[in-house]
């Protein structure tokens, strides 16, 4: 079981993020238990990787593919580095920071929508961005890996 503290216009809620099975959660906010069924991360993300990696040697499509750079990267394996994880799961909203920026502990890396709340996912060390995993519209599970720092 997880436990979060989330402050919304001055208003502290506890919540605790417990996973069953079958993509059912039990969530417990500020004592009141709710079971939610949630989204399995789905799959259609990784699958453009493959054409955008052959597509970029042949100039026909060569234009295409930074438009799929964000897809490229949801599907490559971590790299080693510390990896910001999901704290729970939910859709990402916005993503704000680049690979190789440098960023100090603290600074907000994306914009995570969870349970219809808006949760600020922040750096716990300075570092540099090595990997963005993610991006905008993308469902993540708790504890997928977000962004490797290095």
């Amino acid at each position: 079981m997880k436990n979060f503290s989330f402050k919304i216009n001055g208003t502290e809620y506890k919540c605790a993020v417990e996973e069953i099975a079958g993509g059912k959660t039990n969530v417990t906010v500020n004592g009141k238990t709710y079971q939610v069924e949630t989204e399995k991360p789905t799959t259609v993300a990784p699958k453009p990787a493959a054409p955008a990696q052959a597509a970029t040697p042949a100039a026909p499509k060569a234009a295409p593919a930074p438009a799929q750079q964000p897809a490229q990267a949801t599907s490559a394996a971590p790299a080693d580095g510390v990896k910001v994880k999901s704290p729970l799961p939910g859709s990402i909203i916005k993503v704000l920071v680049s690979e190789g920026q440098a960023i100090k502990k603290g600074d907000t890396l994306l914009t995570l929508e969870s349970m219809k709340m808006e949760n600020a996912v922040m750096a716990e060390q300075d570092g540099t961005v090595k990997q963005i995993l993610v991006s905008a519209g993308q469902n993540v599970m708790q504890d997928d890996v977000l962004i490797v720092l290095g």
